[in-house]
């Protein structure tokens, strides 16, 4: 009975869709001030936005349901959720993102972070962002929720940079007081933590004396900046065959550019070699798949195919042990390669 009463209730719904009809203001119409045009235009926006979010966690929970029977009762492989999406045009990756939104929703209202009923405060960018934060923050987030003020993702970033100044154990006390006091922007501080997270200790170490010798926002900039260059020489130096096969000491040589100041030279000069390894790894597959294409394609033309012969004639070559091509430029170059293959 109580079923026959679900299924009543949900055609009942929809056979009386939200009504979504907004008067928007004319754009031609002069009368209207500048601020009050985009004020009305903005109210709609978060209506929409709001019913945007409240349907897709829906959505999010009725694939969710289906996924979860299939897995019960289907073939293993999932073949009737497939085909539940195939037949409503939904995209995998459109189907797993509502079921993310889903799970973050029914997490942050489950661990008693999130009233039910504040969802609606929320635009769908900044409910996804909240899912992701520390739990202090969402705690943050759900308390300024629950007094009625709009969130937004940029409110939900912005208590996050907050948090981040305030408790990261990277930051030295000089920094952290500054930051309670607010006389440092949280928005500088979040980014150097951020890029400090990546590195070793030693190099952490580095940093923090800096700052903590000189607490002000042209300081943390330079060390957001030197932090991110020592990240990507880091990434990059264990990327290069050329550095890994002859035990090069990456740490002491980053030490001595570090010293001498030429850290961005050295970042660049490790980046630039690990793409060039790289390029050189995807033009040998390259070379080789035109070779074999050339060799499958030369068997099935001759006389008859004069066009398509001579357009693997030109070809050809680029799949041989020497190869030439021409730059353009100001100034021409030719540029000769030869690949040889050695066990």
């Amino acid at each position: 009975m109580q079923d026959t009463d679900s299924m009543n209730d949900l055609a009942a719904a929809l056979q009386q869709p939200v009504d979504l009809d907004f008067e928007l203001p004319d754009p031609e119409d002069e009368q209207i001030a500048e601020s009050d045009f985009l004020q009305q235009l903005d109210v709609a926006w978060q209506v929409c936005d709001r019913f945007d979010l409240q349907t897709e966690i829906w959505r999010g929970r009725i694939l969710r349901a289906i996924r979860d029977r299939e897995k019960k009762g289907g073939d293993g492989r999932g073949t009737g959720f497939l085909k539940w999406l195939k037949e409503r045009e939904i995209s995998k990756t459109q189907a797993y993102s509502w079921i993310q939104l889903a799970n973050s929703a029914d997490t942050l209202i489950e661990d008693g972070k999130l009233d039910p009923n504040t969802v609606n405060n929320f635009s769908k960018r900044a409910f996804v962002e909240t899912a992701k934060a520390a739990p202090e923050v969402q705690q943050m987030v759900s308390e300024a929720a629950q007094k009625g003020d709009r969130i937004t993702r940029r409110e939900v970033r912005q208590l996050t940079d907050e948090w981040t100044a305030m408790s990261s154990e990277l930051l030295p006390e000089p920094v952290k007081e500054k930051a309670a006091d607010n006389s440092l922007p949280a928005r500088y501080i979040a980014p150097l933590v951020k890029e400090m997270e990546k590195l070793p200790e030693s190099h952490q170490k580095a940093l923090q004396r800096d700052i903590a010798e000189n607490p002000d926002v042209d300081t943390l900039k330079q060390a957001t900046t030197e932090a991110r260059q020592l990240a990507k020489y880091l990434k990059s130096a264990v990327q290069v065959q050329a550095l890994t096969e002859e035990n090069v000491d990456i740490e002491t040589a980053l030490e001595e550019a570090q010293r001498i100041g030429c850290l961005s030279i050295a970042a660049d000069l490790v980046n630039q070699a690990s793409q060039m390894e790289q390029g050189i790894a995807k033009l040998y597959m390259t070379w080789k798949k035109i070779s074999n294409l050339a060799d499958r394609l030369y068997v099935d033309t001759g006389a008859s195919t004069p066009n398509l012969r001579s357009l693997l004639s030109c070809v050809e070559p680029l799949g041989g042990e020497v190869m030439e091509i021409k730059l353009s430029g100001a100034t021409e170059h030719h540029i000769r390669l030869q690949i040889q293959e050695t066990n």
